[in-house]
């Protein structure tokens, strides 16, 4: 990824570096979980990290790696660092809109912290939508021109 990010950051494109989990190899990973447990994964991700910023990334984003990782890779990069599942050692926090506000249902990754139960809020208002749709309630003259 190193020489991409190098032509990107050539070509005037600002790059944000992602390792450790990165969703579009989660399959390659071995699915959704820990990246970087072992220590040779870690060195891994570390000289990735690195790479990243060598090459012109403005920052990385550490995803589901060890906290004590994320904090040696922070430590190490001179720009900045973006966690997502990485602990509290980075220099910014990022979790999907989604996740935040519960849209997956049972899915919840051990790194997220929900802050309101929202498929449930949907799946109310939506039931109450169609309800009045059926009902002939909604629209009413004052949703109409």
């Amino acid at each position: 990824m190193a020489e991409i990010v190098r032509g990107l950051v050539r070509a005037g494109v600002p790059v944000l570096g992602h390792v450790g989990l990165t969703p579009q190899t989660a399959s390659q990973l071995g699915g959704y979980k820990l990246q970087g447990r072992r220590p040779e994964e870690a060195e891994r991700i570390l000289k990735g990290a690195l790479a990243l910023e060598e090459a012109g990334a403005y920052g990385v984003v550490l995803e589901m790696v060890p906290a004590l990782l994320a904090k040696e890779i922070t430590e190490r990069l001179s720009v900045h660092t973006v966690g997502i599942g990485a602990g509290p050692h980075t220099d910014a926090q990022v979790l999907v809109f989604h996740d935040v506000v519960g849209l997956y249902g049972e899915f919840k990754p051990r790194f997220v912290k929900r802050y309101l139960e929202g498929e449930r809020l949907l799946k109310e208002a939506l039931a109450r939508y169609a309800e009045e749709v059926r009902q002939g309630v909604f629209p009413g003259p004052e949703h109409s021109f």
